[in-house]
């Protein structure tokens, strides 16, 4: 009896069942406080994309769930590919950063033939039909972390950081992406992807001369577009509404004046879920999207809203956590950028609704409706979760 139960028990631990759940399986491996945090978010998210939604639609005569089920479709699909490229070993997955790359640069040269798209100012997006779009630009972040943590993080033979031309090549290629992104124009996607390199390149360990010439050169860079008139009349609106908001709140300053009575008027507690006359009213804008914060302010109030920014500090801080305990540079470098990604997003979408930054119009991760951003996030997390499991050298 007791061979048979030990035979029983042996063909029971090499069953799927207990691979997938056993002590050393990848899923238990996962890091479950990165995970539960983005799954907050997630939830919260949702609430906030329904209340916002919901009464525009009611009011036009549409299906008052549309919004919702697009939505969580999206999620869904999000967790199924966070949850793929969590099981894949990261260190062999480099191999095809500049498949991906290419892929992104493709997907972002498209955006500028016919097949892009014009939506809200912004030529970013490619109509794939049944009321779906691709915005490239989210999955260029994806691409231009991925190649950069190959140049970056892996220096030639004797070098324990990136050489010169490690360095020039890995801005060459970041400048592709961003020359891309700039003729959409989307100044909101740019500023993240300035502030994501000039991180990766500090994490990678280059020269203290390097970091300050680049800062200089972005510096130089922005006050030549300004003075050259790269930017769009509304662009320029916007920093000027951000520099004086009480030059013209009925103008130019209206979006932002907006924003901010519609988080200030939630209080502690918050007015509820479809109850904060501001979201009802749509006197904010694309509330489902850019400013979606100030739904959670005036709905969730200060409570809800503080709940939402310390859920997404604990996303950048375990992300930074795992690049810190990560023993491959590659994961590293992979790891530091997308906390740097996410969490200048999240600072600048959240600062842009409290006018600490001037509106841009990018989302807010894992919380903002929107199927391209909502899928790159996921694979971000995927990717966290991936150089978390395999953070050993031989692991």
């Amino acid at each position: 009896m007791s061979a048979g139960y030990g035979g029983s028990l042996s063909t029971f631990r090499r069953a799927p069942l207990w691979r997938a759940i056993g002590r050393r399986s990848m899923v238990r491996r996962l890091d479950w406080v990165l995970l539960g945090a983005v799954l907050g978010l997630t939830w919260l998210g949702t609430l906030l994309v329904w209340s916002a939604t919901r009464p525009g639609l009611l009011q036009a005569g549409r299906d008052p769930e549309s919004y919702l089920k697009k939505h969580l479709l999206t999620v869904a699909v999000g967790l199924v590919l966070a949850l793929a490229v969590s099981m894949l070993d990261y260190r062999l997955v480099r191999a095809y950063a500049p498949v991906l790359y290419a892929a992104s640069c493709v997907g972002l040269v498209a955006v500028l033939t016919p097949l892009g798209s014009t939506i809200k100012g912004h030529h970013s997006w490619i109509e794939v039909g049944g009321g779906f779009q691709l915005q490239p630009a989210e999955f260029g972040k994806v691409g231009l972390v991925m190649v950069l943590a190959v140049l970056l993080g892996e220096p030639r033979d004797g070098h324990s950081e990136p050489g010169t031309g490690d360095l020039l090549a890995a801005l060459a290629l970041a400048g592709v992406v961003v020359g891309l992104i700039v003729m959409q124009p989307d100044l909101g996607t740019t500023m993240v992807l300035g502030v994501l390199i000039l991180a990766m390149v500090a994490v990678s360990g280059v020269s203290r001369r390097w970091l300050l010439g680049l800062s200089g050169g972005a510096v130089a860079a922005a006050v030549a577009g300004w003075q050259m008139h790269v930017l769009k009349p509304y662009q320029v609106d916007r920093f000027i509404a951000f520099a004086y908001p009480a030059a013209d709140p009925k103008g130019v300053g209206y979006n932002a004046a907006q924003a901010r009575i519609a988080v200030g008027s939630g209080g502690v507690f918050g007015r509820g879920l479809l109850q904060g006359p501001q979201t009802a009213g749509h006197f904010v804008p694309e509330q489902h999207t850019d400013f979606i914060f100030t739904v959670a302010g005036e709905e969730l109030g200060f409570v809800g809203s503080a709940l939402i920014v310390g859920l997404l500090g604990l996303v950048v801080w375990r992300a930074l956590r795992i690049a810190i305990h990560c023993e491959n540079s590659f994961g590293v470098l992979l790891a530091a950028g997308v906390a740097c990604w996410l969490g200048f997003q999240a600072f600048e979408n959240v600062g842009m609704c409290l006018g600490l930054m001037p509106i841009t119009g990018v989302p807010l991760p894992y919380l903002s409706y929107g199927g391209s951003a909502t899928l790159a996030n996921m694979v971000a997390l995927g990717l966290l979760q991936a150089v978390h499991v395999r953070r050993r050298t031989f692991a």
